[in-house]
């Protein structure tokens, strides 16, 4: 008979909808496309069961009660996963907690929501869970319950400086869209749940599955946890001028041109000094270094997506070869362009220009 797992995803009122049914579909796809062989049980598990209103104004309905879950005494290596024959009652492993999160809309932005009864629930839980996971700002609610303490974590980029603020012995890493941390995996927000979610049945059936279900998701591609959770120009506040608007898509679009600080200045008619200030201004960071942001983004697409020889992605990104790309990936994001490549490569053909040209950096 097929495994079981039993996935238990929390819920409560005004949780994000996408947090719980994101990762109810991939699991639900994974079912499917194995004949059943995944074997994954999803449970809503709710403070009192019964209909949850969620922060879309959609209602779930929660399968269980917080206190009819049960699952604990598990221990944190076994991996059983509830039986076949427990159906939706509760009782039985949990292998896989989730938790997802909620804000609060206040005058100076998104706050995550911290509700005891449900940090309380969570931390008597988790010890019986194989694994457990947190989605967006549910990263909140297992700092608030110890788990993540000593463990580099993510979560949604807005909630990410209230995290670090509010338990400095968590190392928070607002980049990512998933760190792994031992049995422990948090979850950058909103959508990057389903590349968690894929990333859990990576863990559980194999890559070729994950990939199956993410082509049925018609997802752009299955990313990898130590991708960013957004690109450049939307990391960085819109520019009140829209001539600096103006010029960040110049940039964008024109990657091999002189994009020295002394060009760009002439570009908008500027003093170089008034140039760079009125550029930091807008964009929170100097000419130099948002352009060199920008190009180290398009040669992670490149080596992302093609095979192409690391001097072509070194040219078609801007920078003038191997060497200034591979310093410039250093610098923005420690590592390499030939490791970077050989962990996040998404196409499944290889050229040897490619592998030689991989060797050199």
């Amino acid at each position: 008979m097929p495994r079981s797992r039993r996935i238990v995803i929390a819920v409560f009122p005004d949780v994000d909808l996408l947090d719980v049914t994101g990762p109810a579909e991939v699991f639900a796809l994974a079912n499917r496309e194995t004949g059943g062989r995944a074997g994954y049980d999803v449970q809503l598990a709710g403070p009192t069961g019964g209909a949850v209103t969620t922060s879309a104004g959609v209602r779930l309905v929660a399968d269980l009660s917080f206190a009819e879950v049960g699952g604990r005494g598990a221990g944190r290596g076994e991996r059983g996963g509830g039986g076949s024959g427990e159906g939706r009652g509760g009782g039985g492993v949990i292998d896989t907690l989730l938790v997802p999160g909620a804000v609060d809309m206040l005058p100076e932005g998104p706050v995550a929501r911290i509700d005891q009864d449900v940090v309380a629930w969570v931390k008597e839980t988790a010890p019986g869970a194989r694994r457990v996971a947190s989605v967006c700002v549910g990263a909140h609610v297992l700092a608030a319950a110890g788990l993540l303490d000593g463990k580099r974590v993510t979560t949604h980029w807005s909630t990410a400086a209230q995290l670090a603020a509010e338990h400095p012995a968590v190392t928070v890493d607002p980049d990512p869209i998933f760190v792994r941390s031992g049995r422990v995996w948090t979850g950058a927000g909103i959508s990057a749940c389903m590349d968690l979610a894929l990333a859990l049945v990576a863990e559980d059936l194999g890559e070729e599955v994950a990939l199956t279900v993410a082509r049925q998701l018609v997802m752009y591609l299955k990313r990898q946890g130590g991708q960013s959770q957004f690109s450049v120009p939307l990391s960085r506040p819109p520019a009140s001028r829209r001539d600096i608007e103006e010029l960040r898509t110049y940039i964008a679009e024109h990657l091999d041109a002189d994009l020295s600080a002394a060009a760009l200045a002439g570009r908008m008619a500027l003093s170089e000094r008034h140039f760079a200030r009125v550029f930091r201004q807008e964009t929170g960071t100097g000419p130099a270094a948002y352009v060199e942001a920008v190009r180290v983004e398009a040669a992670r697409r490149l080596l992302e997506s093609t095979d192409e020889p690391l001097e072509r992605v070194a040219a078609d990104s801007g920078f003038g070869s191997v060497e200034t790309l591979h310093r410039a990936m250093r610098k923005q994001i420690d590592t390499t362009p030939a490791a970077y490549r050989r962990r996040f490569r998404t196409t499944s053909t290889r050229t040897s220009t490619a592998t030689s040209s991989s060797t050199t950096a």
